[in-house]
């Protein structure tokens, strides 16, 4: 059943008011400050639009603004992490009205973003003693739901009475808050005291539980209300990290803890919910692959931020064969996304057909709601069920900025094909991006197999558009994906689109690994059995124990 927001018990509408109605204004005195007002247009049709504002002060204060329109809403968000000094994240998501804010007289810097689709927008303006109106037009760059591809993250952490307003700020049309939460080993998630009683404590407070049916925004943007974090950072008591894995879109809610794993992944897939790794970097993760049968994979995750790269360092080195880019203080941002890619593939190689997704933690992070998104398409009319169908199925990509589109022989990503001999197929399509790309790259069995320089044809919407066509030869069993790349605002920073894969199965075979791959999962997995031995259950510690034999086994493919 699905459910509007005016059919939502009065202490959920009474929070979604309250919430929206939020803002920080910076406190000055009237003598010394005038009023900005501000209006936020689509460029092409001329009407008010969500989106994302950000105001600065010359000598580097934030500023929130307010809604200017009663019926409007504008929501503060401010995230900045210690020592990462630098990586700070201060906005306001506002509703399609007009804005306003007290300023004193100084120089101000305004920029104005609306997630992937439109470029982004930046304006100085000085003030002194006078009021000032402004217009801010944002430019589109290419319009995805035309073509079917509807976006969503599988990583939120804002709360539910947030999300329509920051859902169409950044027009994101799908989101999985986080619910239900625990960071225990062996305790089962947090709850709201009433209806039900708390199982336990979440991180943050207990989150009210909104039951499993979708809520609509509007027609095209839902939230779907149920999602777990098992996030385990300790042990009988003891500090003890092991990860993060979400359940998404469950039906029923879980009474019990993590590790062991089976019992609950068992219960979720009998639910029609969807595993999420989270990071690939956790001690637990490559065990989870095997043992829970994971369904995706965070290209993407909660260490790619819109601001300053924070995290440089994964608990391990990476192995060499991955030729990861580092600098002085760790791994860069190119380096922590290769990182992800190459580990992703060797779980590819090994047979695990893990789709991909994208997170923020957008609620915890500095960084704004769906910056890494997976966009999915939808064929006909949009609803949340097909989207998340259409995840399931892989028929997606992965973006921070890039729209890349792709078919091989007419067939979207997710599609498997089967032969009893070896093929050639033709992988065709196209990137756009709102920056010139920097390459685009096609890879298969984990190697790069055609590095492209990119065309950067202009668009009539002001993007850069290539297109590529690469023969595909396949004498074994393997995979192929498209990955493009192009830099930040300042020149420095990684964006990047990456689709799912494509599957090819020869003569009924599975993928061959290489042998520094399956080094190095096997590696992860009994160096954690090592590490736990003392510390989990005997029913814990043979999920680790299984799926070292399962990583062993496949290895005798190579």
């Amino acid at each position: 059943m699905r459910r509007s927001l005016r059919e939502l018990p009065h202490s959920f509408k009474a929070a979604v008011v309250t919430q929206l109605a939020m803002v920080c204004v910076l406190t000055v005195s009237t003598a010394t400050a005038a009023q900005l007002t501000g209006v936020v247009l689509d460029d092409a049709t001329g009407k008010p639009i969500p989106c994302r504002v950000y105001v600065q002060a010359e000598k580097g204060d934030w500023i929130y603004v307010q809604s200017a329109d009663p019926k409007g809403s504008a929501l503060a968000y401010r995230e900045q992490w210690v020592p990462m000094a630098t990586s700070v994240e201060k906005h306001t998501t506002l509703s399609a009205h007009p804005f306003r804010a007290e300023l004193p007289a100084g120089k101000y810097t305004i920029t104005v973003e609306r997630g992937k689709e439109y470029h982004t927008l930046t304006r100085e303006i000085v003030m002194g003693d006078a009021a000032q109106r402004v217009e801010l037009r944002l430019k589109r760059w290419i319009d995805l739901a035309s073509r079917g591809w509807y976006s969503g993250e599988t990583h939120v952490h804002r709360r539910v009475r947030e999300l329509p307003n920051a859902m169409l700020a950044e027009d994101l049309n799908v989101a999985f808050p986080v619910t239900f939460w625990t960071t225990n080993a062996y305790q089962a998630p947090g709850l709201d005291p009433s209806p039900l009683r708390r199982q336990g404590p979440s991180p943050f407070g207990p989150r009210r539980d909104y039951g499993a049916d979708p809520i609509p925004v509007d027609k095209t943007h839902v939230i779907f209300p149920r999602n777990t974090e098992y996030e385990i950072f300790s042990i009988d008591g003891k500090r003890h990290v092991l990860g993060a894995v979400f359940v998404l879109n469950h039906k029923t809610v879980f009474r019990e803890g993590m590790p062991p794993v089976s019992k609950i992944a068992a219960q979720a897939r009998r639910e029609g919910a969807l595993l999420d790794l989270d990071k690939h970097s956790w001690p637990w993760s490559m065990m989870l692959i095997p043992i829970a049968k994971i369904d995706l994979y965070e290209l993407s995750n909660n260490s790619v931020w819109r601001t300053k790269f924070g995290f440089r360092r994964a608990g391990f080195t990476p192995p060499a064969y991955m030729n990861v880019e580092r600098d002085e203080g760790g791994m860069t941002e190119r380096g922590w996304l290769e990182f992800g890619f190459q580990n992703y593939y060797s779980l590819l190689n090994c047979g695990f057909r893990l789709r991909p997704t994208a997170g923020t933690a957008s609620g915890v992070h500095p960084v704004p709601l769906g910056h890494s998104r997976v966009y999915a398409h939808v064929e006909g009319e949009f609803s949340g069920e097909k989207w998340i169908e259409q995840l399931r199925n892989g028929r997606s990509f992965v973006t921070t900025s890039p729209a890349l589109f792709g078919q091989v022989d007419q067939e979207r990503a997710g599609h498997v094909f089967r032969s009893p001999s070896p093929i050639t197929k033709q992988l065709r399509g196209e990137a756009i991006a709102p920056a010139p790309l920097d390459k685009i790259e096609i890879i298969v069995n984990g190697r790069i197999v055609k590095s492209i320089k990119p065309a950067n044809k202009s668009t009539a919407l002001g993007a850069y558009r290539s297109t590529f066509d690469v023969p595909l030869e396949f004498k074994e069993s393997g995979w192929v994906v498209a990955r493009c790349f192009h830099k930040g605002p300042d020149g420095k920073r990684v964006r990047f689109a990456h689709t799912a894969p494509w599957f090819v199965v020869i003569d009924d075979k599975p993928p061959r690994p290489r042998k520094a791959e399956m080094d190095f999962l096997i590696s992860r997995v009994s160096g954690e059995i090592e590490r736990n031995r003392e510390l989990l259950a005997p029913e814990a510690l043979a999920e680790f124990e299984r799926a070292l034999k399962i990583y062993q086994e496949i290895a005798r493919r190579q």
